[in-house]
């Protein structure tokens, strides 16, 4: 063998090296981001009831309510692998990228909803099991299969996945349903359209190349930043009025108003832009309300949550 063909046989085991997947690409699938966000809203929902729960067994409720959400990102990746390839905010995924094939983020994710439904089912009760594999089947048909390339109210209506959470995080507390966790579904519901259609105006080029029908796609950018102002609006209301229910309390009143108030300034701001404004000005004035968007949503849960550690002690909620 000469040192050429060597050579280009060292080359092409280090290149298949390197096209391995790593632990970091499978990860990746289950979307980390969107995974802590169900962690957190769902752990304030545990909480939040009012009851308590053993410390081992609330661990293992958000442990397996994580994995029902990381399950259910693997399921999205694989299903939207084609329009993932389109997009420039997605082409860096592991399918898209190579790294991962369709048929491994399939079984991944179909193996972690089984185990992530089975095990809360085991360690809290049946409900909060049969409600996490509701959550699941909502985001991955629902939502992805069918809402997401059929119809402009795509993340009005599958926004609420994203909003099942802190519901499934009560349910394993107390076994039930009660006002006050579907008060925190409502304000997750809420505020998912404003804060994905505000992403989709600075994004809009990859739904166009996509072909998703999202609302910049098929009303355009004016009638989006309408959109965002009125769902805003709608939004401040539950917020504020959420602080004189049993999860609100003096602190949670204070970064609500405080909170929308800036909200629905940024929603002004989207609202009043001029089609003839550069895009630069435009995806500053967009970037800036997507980003505040996260931390509102943070900060409200994060207040809840203060309301219910404080309320054992006579500090928290109204009495």
């Amino acid at each position: 063998m000469t040192d050429a063909s060597i050579n280009a046989s060292t080359q092409s085991q280090t290149q298949g090296y390197e096209d391995e997947a790593s632990f970091g690409d499978y990860f990746a699938l289950l979307k980390p981001r969107v995974m802590s966000l169900v962690v957190f809203t769902a752990f304030v929902g545990l909480v939040a009831a009012p009851v308590s729960v053993h410390p081992v067994i609330g661990f293992c409720a958000i442990l397996f309510i994580a994995i029902g959400g990381g399950a259910s990102g693997a399921l999205n990746m694989w299903w939207d692998a084609d329009i993932d390839r389109v997009m420039k905010r997605t082409k860096g995924r592991p399918i898209p990228s190579g790294k991962v094939q369709e048929g491994e983020a399939l079984s991944l994710g179909l193996a972690l909803s089984g185990l992530s439904v089975i095990m809360l089912a085991l360690a809290t009760n049946v409900f909060a099991g049969l409600f996490l594999a509701f959550t699941i089947f909502f985001y991955v048909v629902i939502y992805s299969m069918w809402l997401k390339r059929s119809t402009p109210q795509n993340i009005v209506i599958g926004g609420a996945a994203g909003a099942f959470p802190p519901v499934i995080g009560w349910i394993a507390a107390t076994g039930s349903m009660a006002v006050e966790a579907w008060l925190m579904f409502a304000l997750v519901f809420m505020w998912t359209p404003p804060h994905f259609w505000a992403l989709a105006l600075f994004m809009r080029s990859d739904y166009d190349d996509a072909g998703v029908p999202m609302l910049t796609v098929t009303h355009g950018r004016r009638a989006t930043r309408v959109h965002i102002l009125v769902y805003t609006a709608l939004l401040a209301l539950l917020a504020v009025g959420a602080a004189f229910s049993d999860i609100g309390g003096p602190t949670y009143l204070v970064v609500a108003a405080v909170m929308n108030a800036m909200f629905l300034h940024g929603a002004w701001k989207i609202s009043r832009r001029n089609e003839d404004d550069s895009e630069a000005d435009n995806f500053k004035v967009e970037r800036s309300f997507f980003k505040l968007s996260l931390l509102y949503l943070f900060l409200h849960f994060g207040a809840i949550l203060v309301e219910a550690v404080l309320k054992p002690y006579g500090l928290g909620g109204w009495s």
